[in-house]
Protein backbone atom coordinates (compact mmCIF):
# COMPACT_ATOMS: atom_id res chain seq x y z
CA UNK A 1 0.00 0.00 0.00
CA UNK A 2 1.34 3.37 -1.29
CA UNK A 3 1.78 6.35 1.15
CA UNK A 4 -0.73 7.86 -0.31
CA UNK A 5 -3.27 5.10 0.45
CA UNK A 6 -2.46 5.36 4.06
CA UNK A 7 -2.46 8.87 4.61
CA UNK A 8 -5.58 9.79 7.06
CA UNK A 9 -9.36 11.05 5.06
CA UNK A 10 -9.75 14.79 5.16
CA UNK A 11 -12.88 16.74 5.24
CA UNK A 12 -12.45 17.37 1.51
CA UNK A 13 -12.80 13.44 0.88
CA UNK A 14 -16.49 13.50 2.39
CA UNK A 15 -19.34 14.77 0.34
CA UNK A 16 -21.88 15.99 3.07
CA UNK A 17 -25.70 15.52 2.19
CA UNK A 18 -28.08 17.97 3.69
CA UNK A 19 -32.00 17.51 3.30
CA UNK A 20 -32.97 20.81 1.87
CA UNK A 21 -35.21 23.32 3.93
CA UNK A 22 -38.40 23.07 2.00
CA UNK A 23 -38.73 19.37 1.07
CA UNK A 24 -42.15 17.06 -0.07
CA UNK A 25 -42.44 14.19 3.18
CA UNK A 26 -44.57 12.28 0.86
CA UNK A 27 -41.63 9.50 0.47
CA UNK A 28 -41.75 8.87 4.39
CA UNK A 29 -44.41 6.00 4.87
CA UNK A 30 -43.73 5.52 8.62
CA UNK A 31 -43.54 8.78 10.22
CA UNK A 32 -44.23 11.61 8.70
CA UNK A 33 -44.79 15.47 9.99
CA UNK A 34 -48.69 16.47 10.39
CA UNK A 35 -50.01 18.04 7.42
CA UNK A 36 -50.60 21.90 7.02
CA UNK A 37 -54.78 22.93 6.99
CA UNK A 38 -54.20 23.68 3.19
CA UNK A 39 -52.66 19.95 2.27
CA UNK A 40 -54.71 17.18 0.59
CA UNK A 41 -54.50 15.07 3.47
CA UNK A 42 -56.28 17.25 6.30
CA UNK A 43 -58.81 18.76 3.37
CA UNK A 44 -59.94 15.15 3.36
CA UNK A 45 -60.16 14.64 7.23
CA UNK A 46 -62.07 17.77 7.51
CA UNK A 47 -64.48 16.56 4.90
CA UNK A 48 -65.44 13.11 6.30
CA UNK A 49 -66.12 15.33 10.07
CA UNK A 50 -70.01 15.95 10.45
CA UNK A 51 -69.91 19.24 11.79
CA UNK A 52 -73.48 18.96 12.51
CA UNK A 53 -73.58 16.20 15.16
CA UNK A 54 -72.19 19.00 17.68
CA UNK A 55 -70.36 17.25 20.92
CA UNK A 56 -70.74 18.64 24.10
CA UNK A 57 -68.43 17.91 26.91
CA UNK A 58 -70.02 15.57 29.25
CA UNK A 59 -69.98 13.30 25.82
CA UNK A 60 -66.05 13.81 24.73
CA UNK A 61 -65.05 13.36 28.02
CA UNK A 62 -67.34 9.68 27.95
CA UNK A 63 -66.27 9.05 24.60
CA UNK A 64 -69.98 8.26 23.09
CA UNK A 65 -68.91 9.90 20.01
CA UNK A 66 -69.53 8.54 16.38
CA UNK A 67 -66.39 10.95 15.05
CA UNK A 68 -62.97 12.36 16.31
CA UNK A 69 -63.08 15.15 19.01
CA UNK A 70 -61.55 18.08 16.69
CA UNK A 71 -59.40 19.94 19.25
CA UNK A 72 -57.62 23.55 18.87
CA UNK A 73 -54.70 25.24 20.32
CA UNK A 74 -52.94 28.10 19.12
CA UNK A 75 -49.86 29.70 20.28
CA UNK A 76 -46.72 31.22 18.67
CA UNK A 77 -44.03 28.31 19.98
CA UNK A 78 -41.01 30.45 19.42
CA UNK A 79 -38.09 28.31 20.51
CA UNK A 80 -40.11 25.28 20.75
CA UNK A 81 -39.59 23.59 23.80
CA UNK A 82 -40.73 20.89 26.63
CA UNK A 83 -43.43 23.58 27.75
CA UNK A 84 -44.94 23.38 24.63
CA UNK A 85 -44.84 20.21 23.78
CA UNK A 86 -46.36 19.63 27.68
CA UNK A 87 -49.44 21.93 26.70
CA UNK A 88 -49.98 20.04 23.33
CA UNK A 89 -49.65 16.39 25.38
CA UNK A 90 -52.36 17.21 27.37
CA UNK A 91 -55.03 18.84 24.42
CA UNK A 92 -53.99 15.62 22.83
CA UNK A 93 -55.17 13.20 26.15
CA UNK A 94 -58.16 15.60 27.38
CA UNK A 95 -60.62 13.41 25.36
CA UNK A 96 -60.35 9.95 24.48
CA UNK A 97 -60.52 10.24 20.53
CA UNK A 98 -58.69 13.63 19.83
CA UNK A 99 -57.76 14.98 16.52
CA UNK A 100 -55.41 17.98 17.44
CA UNK A 101 -55.32 21.13 15.21
CA UNK A 102 -52.69 23.93 16.12
CA UNK A 103 -52.50 26.93 15.15
CA UNK A 104 -49.20 29.27 14.70
CA UNK A 105 -49.62 32.91 14.23
CA UNK A 106 -47.20 34.59 11.72
CA UNK A 107 -44.05 37.00 12.02
CA UNK A 108 -46.31 40.14 11.59
CA UNK A 109 -48.91 39.30 13.33
CA UNK A 110 -46.71 37.67 16.34
CA UNK A 111 -44.24 41.35 15.83
CA UNK A 112 -47.09 43.90 16.25
CA UNK A 113 -49.18 41.59 19.54
CA UNK A 114 -46.77 40.33 21.16
CA UNK A 115 -42.99 41.10 20.00
CA UNK A 116 -40.04 39.92 18.01
CA UNK A 117 -39.34 36.59 17.69
CA UNK A 118 -36.34 34.33 17.82
CA UNK A 119 -37.47 32.01 14.68
CA UNK A 120 -39.47 32.96 12.12
CA UNK A 121 -42.45 32.19 10.85
CA UNK A 122 -41.52 29.15 8.40
CA UNK A 123 -39.19 28.03 11.33
CA UNK A 124 -41.80 27.91 14.15
CA UNK A 125 -44.43 25.87 11.48
CA UNK A 126 -41.53 22.84 10.93
CA UNK A 127 -41.08 22.84 14.62
CA UNK A 128 -44.64 22.19 15.54
CA UNK A 129 -45.55 20.44 13.26
CA UNK A 130 -43.13 17.41 13.90
CA UNK A 131 -44.43 17.10 17.19
CA UNK A 132 -45.96 13.60 17.56
CA UNK A 133 -49.02 14.79 19.64
CA UNK A 134 -50.27 17.07 16.44
CA UNK A 135 -52.53 16.50 13.96
CA UNK A 136 -52.96 19.19 11.99
CA UNK A 137 -51.06 22.73 11.50
CA UNK A 138 -53.02 26.06 10.94
CA UNK A 139 -50.81 28.77 9.23
CA UNK A 140 -51.12 32.44 10.01
CA UNK A 141 -53.45 31.67 12.61
CA UNK A 142 -55.70 34.84 13.78
CA UNK A 143 -55.55 36.31 17.29
CA UNK A 144 -59.05 36.28 18.89
CA UNK A 145 -61.03 33.42 17.03
CA UNK A 146 -64.31 34.02 15.79
CA UNK A 147 -67.12 32.10 14.95
CA UNK A 148 -66.37 31.99 11.30
CA UNK A 149 -62.75 30.31 12.07
CA UNK A 150 -64.18 27.61 14.31
CA UNK A 151 -66.58 26.88 11.82
CA UNK A 152 -64.14 26.71 8.88
CA UNK A 153 -62.04 24.21 10.63
CA UNK A 154 -64.70 22.16 12.49
CA UNK A 155 -63.28 22.62 15.69
CA UNK A 156 -65.22 21.62 18.83
CA UNK A 157 -63.25 22.77 21.82
CA UNK A 158 -60.54 25.15 22.26
CA UNK A 159 -57.07 24.47 24.69
CA UNK A 160 -55.36 27.08 26.45
CA UNK A 161 -53.95 27.90 30.00
CA UNK A 162 -56.57 29.04 32.02
CA UNK A 163 -54.79 32.39 32.60
CA UNK A 164 -56.52 35.82 31.24
CA UNK A 165 -55.34 36.68 28.36
CA UNK A 166 -55.91 40.76 27.53
CA UNK A 167 -55.69 42.03 24.05
CA UNK A 168 -57.65 44.16 21.17
CA UNK A 169 -59.47 45.63 24.39
CA UNK A 170 -60.78 42.32 26.04
CA UNK A 171 -59.84 41.21 29.17
CA UNK A 172 -59.60 37.67 28.18
CA UNK A 173 -59.88 36.75 24.40
CA UNK A 174 -60.89 33.19 25.55
CA UNK A 175 -64.01 34.29 27.92
CA UNK A 176 -66.61 34.15 24.65
CA UNK A 177 -65.66 30.17 24.42
CA UNK A 178 -65.46 29.57 28.02
CA UNK A 179 -69.07 30.84 28.24
CA UNK A 180 -70.04 28.98 25.44
CA UNK A 181 -68.29 25.37 27.05
CA UNK A 182 -65.99 24.78 24.26
CA UNK A 183 -62.50 26.15 26.27
CA UNK A 184 -60.80 23.08 28.02
CA UNK A 185 -57.57 23.95 30.57
CA UNK A 186 -54.40 22.86 30.12
CA UNK A 187 -51.58 23.49 32.47
CA UNK A 188 -48.34 25.26 31.57
CA UNK A 189 -45.15 24.04 32.58
CA UNK A 190 -43.23 25.83 35.61
CA UNK A 191 -39.79 27.70 35.47
CA UNK A 192 -39.63 27.44 31.34
CA UNK A 193 -40.73 29.41 28.83
CA UNK A 194 -39.30 31.17 25.96
CA UNK A 195 -39.06 34.53 27.58
CA UNK A 196 -36.60 32.39 30.50
CA UNK A 197 -34.57 31.00 27.33
CA UNK A 198 -34.09 34.08 26.18
CA UNK A 199 -33.48 35.82 29.57
CA UNK A 200 -30.37 33.26 30.12
CA UNK A 201 -29.21 34.17 26.51
CA UNK A 202 -29.05 38.07 26.88
CA UNK A 203 -27.39 37.16 30.41
CA UNK A 204 -24.55 35.43 29.51
CA UNK A 205 -24.66 36.68 26.11
CA UNK A 206 -20.59 37.35 25.72
CA UNK A 207 -20.21 34.11 26.69
CA UNK A 208 -22.71 33.20 23.57
CA UNK A 209 -20.89 35.59 21.26
CA UNK A 210 -17.65 34.11 21.97
CA UNK A 211 -19.21 30.43 21.60
CA UNK A 212 -20.03 31.57 18.35
CA UNK A 213 -16.98 33.05 17.33
CA UNK A 214 -15.05 30.15 18.11
CA UNK A 215 -17.29 27.83 15.94
CA UNK A 216 -16.68 30.29 12.93
CA UNK A 217 -19.07 33.13 12.59
CA UNK A 218 -17.91 36.45 11.89
CA UNK A 219 -18.44 39.39 13.86
CA UNK A 220 -20.24 40.85 11.00
CA UNK A 221 -22.93 37.65 11.59
CA UNK A 222 -22.89 38.41 15.22
CA UNK A 223 -23.65 42.30 14.71
CA UNK A 224 -20.33 43.08 17.02
CA UNK A 225 -17.82 45.99 16.29
CA UNK A 226 -14.14 45.12 15.63
CA UNK A 227 -12.96 45.80 19.06
CA UNK A 228 -15.38 43.45 20.28
CA UNK A 229 -14.42 41.11 18.48
CA UNK A 230 -10.90 40.96 19.09
CA UNK A 231 -11.67 40.97 22.67
CA UNK A 232 -14.23 38.10 22.52
CA UNK A 233 -11.14 35.97 20.65
CA UNK A 234 -8.52 37.10 23.35
CA UNK A 235 -10.55 35.35 26.00
CA UNK A 236 -11.15 32.57 23.98
CA UNK A 237 -7.45 32.09 23.45
CA UNK A 238 -6.83 32.63 27.10
CA UNK A 239 -9.19 29.84 27.96
CA UNK A 240 -7.89 27.57 25.36
CA UNK A 241 -4.73 28.35 26.98
CA UNK A 242 -5.91 27.69 30.44
CA UNK A 243 -7.90 24.56 29.12
CA UNK A 244 -4.24 22.89 27.50
CA UNK A 245 -2.76 23.87 30.89
CA UNK A 246 -5.29 21.74 32.75
CA UNK A 247 -4.85 18.64 30.76
CA UNK A 248 -1.19 18.86 30.34
CA UNK A 249 -0.82 19.05 34.36
CA UNK A 250 -3.30 15.98 34.41
CA UNK A 251 -1.05 14.12 31.88
CA UNK A 252 1.84 14.87 33.97
CA UNK A 253 0.30 14.36 37.51
CA UNK A 254 -0.74 11.15 35.42
CA UNK A 255 2.97 9.71 34.55
CA UNK A 256 4.15 10.79 37.79
CA UNK A 257 1.58 8.24 39.61
CA UNK A 258 2.50 5.87 37.02
CA UNK A 259 6.25 5.88 37.60
CA UNK A 260 5.51 5.85 40.81
CA UNK A 261 3.42 2.76 40.93
CA UNK A 262 5.86 0.74 39.03
CA UNK A 263 8.90 2.02 41.07
CA UNK A 264 7.14 1.19 44.12
CA UNK A 265 6.66 -2.42 42.90
CA UNK A 266 9.86 -2.34 42.46
CA UNK A 267 10.81 -1.55 45.89
CA UNK A 268 8.69 -3.61 47.57
CA UNK A 269 9.93 -6.84 45.32
CA UNK A 270 13.30 -5.91 46.27
CA UNK A 271 12.50 -5.32 50.47
CA UNK A 272 10.57 -8.90 50.34
CA UNK A 273 13.86 -10.60 48.43
CA UNK A 274 15.84 -8.88 51.51
CA UNK A 275 13.67 -8.44 54.00
CA UNK A 276 11.48 -11.90 53.46
CA UNK A 277 10.52 -14.66 55.32
CA UNK A 278 13.01 -16.94 54.55
CA UNK A 279 15.82 -14.09 54.97
CA UNK A 280 14.19 -12.87 58.07
CA UNK A 281 14.57 -16.30 59.56
CA UNK A 282 17.79 -16.85 58.25
CA UNK A 283 18.79 -13.24 60.21
CA UNK A 284 17.58 -14.62 63.01
CA UNK A 285 19.37 -17.67 63.39
CA UNK A 286 22.19 -15.78 63.25
CA UNK A 287 21.53 -13.10 65.50
CA UNK A 288 20.10 -15.63 67.91
CA UNK A 289 23.04 -16.78 69.85
CA UNK A 290 24.62 -13.05 70.01
CA UNK A 291 21.17 -11.88 71.19
CA UNK A 292 20.89 -14.61 74.19
CA UNK A 293 24.83 -13.62 75.26
CA UNK A 294 24.70 -9.96 75.52
CA UNK A 295 21.04 -10.40 76.96
CA UNK A 296 22.58 -12.88 80.02
CA UNK A 297 24.51 -12.23 82.98
CA UNK A 298 27.98 -12.85 83.05
CA UNK A 299 28.74 -16.63 84.37
CA UNK A 300 30.72 -17.03 87.71
CA UNK A 301 34.44 -17.57 88.09
CA UNK A 302 35.39 -21.72 89.06
CA UNK A 303 37.70 -20.10 91.62
CA UNK A 304 37.56 -17.77 93.79
CA UNK A 305 39.73 -15.47 96.01
CA UNK A 306 38.00 -15.14 99.09
CA UNK A 307 38.95 -19.24 99.21
CA UNK A 308 35.38 -20.37 98.60
CA UNK A 309 36.99 -23.62 96.98
CA UNK A 310 40.17 -23.99 99.17
CA UNK A 311 38.58 -26.55 100.84
CA UNK A 312 38.27 -28.85 97.80
CA UNK A 313 41.37 -31.24 96.68
CA UNK A 314 44.47 -29.63 96.15
CA UNK A 315 45.87 -31.28 93.02
CA UNK A 316 42.49 -30.70 91.33
CA UNK A 317 42.99 -27.41 91.75
CA UNK A 318 46.54 -27.12 91.19
CA UNK A 319 45.70 -25.96 87.70
CA UNK A 320 43.77 -22.88 88.95
CA UNK A 321 45.12 -19.45 88.37
CA UNK A 322 44.55 -16.80 90.39
CA UNK A 323 45.96 -13.43 90.04
CA UNK A 324 47.21 -10.81 93.28
CA UNK A 325 45.61 -7.82 93.27
CA UNK A 326 48.00 -4.99 92.28
CA UNK A 327 48.86 -3.84 95.73
CA UNK A 328 50.28 -6.89 96.26
CA UNK A 329 51.90 -7.45 93.17
CA UNK A 330 54.13 -4.68 92.97
CA UNK A 331 57.35 -4.51 92.20
CA UNK A 332 56.88 -8.55 91.62
CA UNK A 333 55.28 -10.67 88.03
CA UNK A 334 54.70 -13.59 89.88
CA UNK A 335 51.85 -15.80 90.60
CA UNK A 336 50.08 -18.61 92.52
CA UNK A 337 50.89 -20.57 89.99
CA UNK A 338 53.84 -22.47 89.20
CA UNK A 339 56.85 -22.15 91.08
CA UNK A 340 54.53 -20.42 93.84
CA UNK A 341 52.54 -23.50 94.37
CA UNK A 342 53.96 -24.12 97.44
CA UNK A 343 52.73 -20.82 99.02
CA UNK A 344 48.88 -21.31 97.76
CA UNK A 345 49.12 -24.42 99.64
CA UNK A 346 50.96 -22.91 102.19
CA UNK A 347 47.75 -19.99 102.13
CA UNK A 348 45.15 -22.93 102.29
CA UNK A 349 46.73 -24.59 105.11
CA UNK A 350 47.16 -20.98 107.23
CA UNK A 351 43.35 -20.39 106.29
CA UNK A 352 42.48 -22.47 109.96
CA UNK A 353 45.56 -21.43 111.83
CA UNK A 354 45.62 -18.87 114.89
CA UNK A 355 46.78 -15.33 114.61
CA UNK A 356 50.21 -16.29 116.12
CA UNK A 357 50.91 -18.66 113.54
CA UNK A 358 54.33 -18.57 112.06
CA UNK A 359 55.08 -19.86 108.79
CA UNK A 360 58.31 -21.99 108.38
CA UNK A 361 60.17 -22.14 105.47
CA UNK A 362 62.97 -23.57 103.61
CA UNK A 363 66.51 -22.06 104.54
CA UNK A 364 67.27 -22.61 100.66
CA UNK A 365 64.68 -20.14 99.36
CA UNK A 366 65.38 -17.08 98.28
CA UNK A 367 63.69 -13.59 99.54
CA UNK A 368 61.25 -13.88 97.12
CA UNK A 369 60.27 -17.01 98.47
CA UNK A 370 60.27 -14.87 101.91
CA UNK A 371 58.39 -12.21 100.89
CA UNK A 372 55.49 -14.09 99.61
CA UNK A 373 54.90 -16.17 103.28
CA UNK A 374 54.10 -12.20 104.27
CA UNK A 375 51.81 -11.71 101.73
CA UNK A 376 50.45 -15.00 102.83
CA UNK A 377 50.12 -13.78 105.99
CA UNK A 378 48.65 -10.35 105.24
CA UNK A 379 46.11 -11.95 102.52
CA UNK A 380 44.64 -14.46 105.88
CA UNK A 381 44.74 -11.39 107.98
CA UNK A 382 42.73 -9.22 105.17
CA UNK A 383 40.01 -12.79 104.54
CA UNK A 384 39.64 -13.21 108.45
CA UNK A 385 38.34 -9.38 108.58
Amino acid sequence: MSEQDESPPTSQMFEYKMLPLHMDFKEFKICKPAPFSCDEEAILERERCDYTQRITYQMARSGQTNRRVRVYADGIYDLFHQGHARQLMQAKNIFPNVYLIVGVCNDELTHRMKGRTVMNGFERYEGVRHCRYVDEIVQNAPWTLSDEFLDENKIDFVAHDDIPYGAAGLDDIYAPLKARGMFVATERTEGVSTSDIVARIVKDYDLYVRRNLARGYSAKDLNVSFLSEKKFRLQNKMDELKSRGKRELTKVKGDIITKWEEKSREFIDTFLLLFGRERLNHLWNESKGKLIQALSPPGSPSGSINGDDLDGDVNDSSDEYLELPTEYSEGSCSSLNGRNKRSYQTRSAAGSLPDDYDVDVDDNDNDDDHDDVVLDKEFVERRRN
